[in-house]
C-alpha cells in the first residue's frame, strides 16, 4: 500500500514508500483512508525524528475495509472518522489500523475531506470543556487561539454549551473567521489581554501553541474558583500563586491520553465523535476545513507541514485521495 513516512526531522524527510497492508485483530478496524488532516502533533513528531521509517498523521476519514475478531461497533463498508493513537503508526497511508473505541461514524452531510478536518480538534475541545474544566452554562470563556484548528471548533462547542465566548485573533481575516463561528467578542492576543478583557471570566482555554507568554494573563483573568485549560506544555516553570489564591482549577488536555493509556473509559471518544457527527448533520456545528490538497503524497504533506509551521493557518488543511 502507498504511505508517507519520515526518518529525519526536516520537511525533506517526508517520503513516499510502499508498506505491507496490515491485518486487523482484536478490536481494531482496518480503514481504507480517503482523506487526512494535519495538526501541530504531526510537525512535532516529525521534528523528533525516527530511527526507522515512521508514518505520521492523526486525523482521518475513510471506509472500514475489515474488522478484528473482537470488533462490534462497525462493519466493513461503514464510513468513519477518527484521530487515532499517537503511540501507533499514523494514518498517512492507504490502509490504517485503529481501535474502534476511538472511532466515530462519519457525518452524513460531510464528504471525506470535510470530515477528516474534525476529529482531533473536536475531541480536544470537547474533552477540555466537559471532561477537564466541566463548564456550566451561563459562564464566559476566553479562548486563546480562536482561529486555529482547535479554536475553530471550540468556539462553536462553547456556544452550544451555553457560554459567552471571547476569542483571540490578530488579523482581519482571523477576526472575521472567529465572528462567523459565533464568538461574542474578539480581542487581539498580540496586545494586553487583561487590558482588553478587563473582567474575570469563569473559564480560560489556551488552544494556542504558546502557554508561557499567555500564562500571566490567564492567571489574572480567570475568576475565583474558575478553571483554565492548556493543550501544550510550558517551557519554564509557571508561577502558581495567582491561580492558587483563587482556588482555580488548572487542567491539561491531551486527546491521546485515553488511547495511550487504554483507560477504562476509552470508548468515550467513540461516543463524543458520534455526538459531534449528529451536531454537524443537524446544522448545529459547521465544518472547519479551509484548504484542500490532492493527492495524499509526500510532496503535498511537505507543503501542509510547511503551512502549519508558518503560523498562518486558519481552520484546517486536508489532503485527499491517493
Amino acid at each position: 500500500m502507498k504511505a508517507v513516512a519520515h526518518t529525519g526531522t526536516d520537511l525533506a524527510s517526508l517520503v513516499d514508500l510502499e508498506l505491507p497492508r496490515p491485518t486487523p485483530a482484536g478490536r481494531d478496524l482496518l480503514v481504507k483512508v480517503e482523506a487526512v488532516s494535519v495538526n501541530p502533533v504531526d510537525t512535532k513528531q516529525r521534528k523528533a525524528g525516527s530511527a526507522t521509517p515512521r508514518v505520521l498523521g492523526w486525523d482521518a476519514a475513510g471506509t472500514v475495509a475489515a474488522v478484528g475478531n473482537e470488533a462490534t461497533l462497525f462493519k466493513p463498508g461503514d464510513e468513519v472518522y477518527y484521530a487515532g493513537d499517537v503511540t501507533r503508526p499514523g494514518c498517512d497511508s492507504e490502509f490504517h489500523l485503529v481501535d474502534e473505541r476511538i472511532v466515530g461514524r462519519k457525518p452524513k452531510t460531510l464528504d471525506f475531506a470535510q470530515a477528516a478536518a474534525i476529529p482531533l480538534t473536536a475531541i480536544t475541545a470537547w474533552e477540555s470543556f466537559h471532561d477537564r474544566m466541566k463548564v456550566k452554562a451561563g459562564g464566559t470563556i476566553l479562548i486563546i487561539g480562536g482561529a486555529g484548528g482547535v479554536g475553530s471548533i471550540a468556539i462553536q462547542l462553547a456556544k452550544l454549551a451555553g457560554l459567552r465566548v471571547i476569542a483571540t485573533a490578530s488579523r482581519p481575516q482571523t477576526i472575521e473567521w472567529c465572528k462567523q463561528l459565533g464568538a461574542d467578542e474578539v480581542v487581539n492576543h498580540r496586545e494586553s489581554l487583561t487590558a482588553q478583557v478587563k473582567k474575570p471570566v469563569e473559564y480560560v482555554a489556551n488552544f494556542s501553541g504558546d502557554l508561557d507568554s499567555h500564562w500571566p494573563a490567564m492567571a489574572e483573568l480567570v475568576a475565583p474558583q474558575g478553571a483554565v485549560v492548556a493543550i501544550v506544555g510550558n517551557a519554564k516553570p509557571l508561577p502558581m500563586d495567582v491561580v492558587r489564591s483563587k482556588s482555580a482549577t488548572v487542567c491539561w488536555e491531551l486527546m491521546f491520553t485515553r488511547p495511550r493509556f487504554k483507560t477504562s473509559d476509552m470508548i468515550e471518544q467513540h461516543k463524543l465523535l458520534n455526538r459531534v457527527a449528529e451536531l454537524l448533520d443537524a446544522g448545529k456545528l459547521r465544518g472547519t476545513l479551509k484548504e484542500t490538497l490532492s493527492p495524499i503524497n509526500a510532496a503535498n504533506l511537505r507543503k501542509a507541514h510547511e503551512k502549519l509551521e508558518s503560523g498562518s493557518m486558519i481552520g484546517k488543511l486536508v489532503l485527499k485521495g491517493w
